[in-house]
């Protein structure tokens, strides 16, 4: 049976920053349902692994501009590692 901090970890690296796409209201819901199911779904959690996830709950935006900011900010921060990779300024 896998652990609730397992789960977590599978969440968590759904949300790569190689998975990040256009906006998406149904995307940003179904990640705010996971991490709810989550939280519902395993009292036994310890409460620093319930902070990092309501603190996850509370930064899903669905908001389109604030999205992009985000996708914006996180990948000028990357490294290239490819001829020909798009940069943001």
């Amino acid at each position: 049976m896998a652990s609730a901090c397992d789960h977590a970890h599978q969440i968590e690296r759904h949300w790569d920053v190689s998975l990040m796409g256009p906006f998406s209201e149904q995307k940003q819901l179904e990640r705010a349902d996971s991490i709810k199911r989550l939280l519902e779904t395993n009292p036994q959690m310890d409460d620093y692994m319930k902070s990092i996830w309501k603190k996850h709950a509370m930064n899903i935006t669905f908001n389109e501009e604030e999205y992009n900011r985000r996708v914006k900010t996180i990948y000028s921060q990357l490294q290239p590692r490819n001829k020909g990779w798009v940069t943001y300024e």
